[in-house]
């Protein structure tokens, strides 16, 4: 079996360091109809206190432009719960993955856009 690779921190720190400051996020969609995990699948996963995950969300706005006629954000933002109690927690969890459309809904979006002249989206849940 081979060993997962990992990242040492003081290799991780390095690697950080010599990134570009603004290197572009191209997020890969989850197929269309995807069974099963997505933890394989490009996503960000933000936990902690609300001003924090705010002020990361405030750094990566240009993922906005994926809720389009051909893609989906799939978002969740929800307050933590103890496990065992089901309290609320102080902390906060925050999902963030692209969905791929299905045809129907890529060529409604499609019919309606042309028809307004702008970018329209139909969806059940939007």
């Amino acid at each position: 079996m081979k060993k997962p690779k990992r990242f040492g921190k003081k290799a991780f720190l390095d690697l950080w360091r010599g990134m570009k400051r603004k290197k572009k996020l191209a997020m890969r969609p989850v197929p269309y109809k995807h069974k099963g995990s997505t933890f394989d699948q490009d996503g960000i996963r933000l936990t902690g206190d609300r001003k924090f995950i705010d002020a990361v969300l405030s750094r990566v706005t240009e993922l906005l432009a994926y809720e389009t006629g051909d893609t989906r954000l799939q978002l969740n933002y929800q307050q933590a719960v103890d496990k065992e109690t089901g309290r609320p927690l102080d902390s906060w969890t925050c999902y963030i993955q692209v969905h791929e459309r299905g045809d129907e809904a890529k060529m409604a979006n499609a019919l309606v856009s042309g028809i307004t002249g702008r970018q329209t989206i139909i969806s059940r849940n939007y």
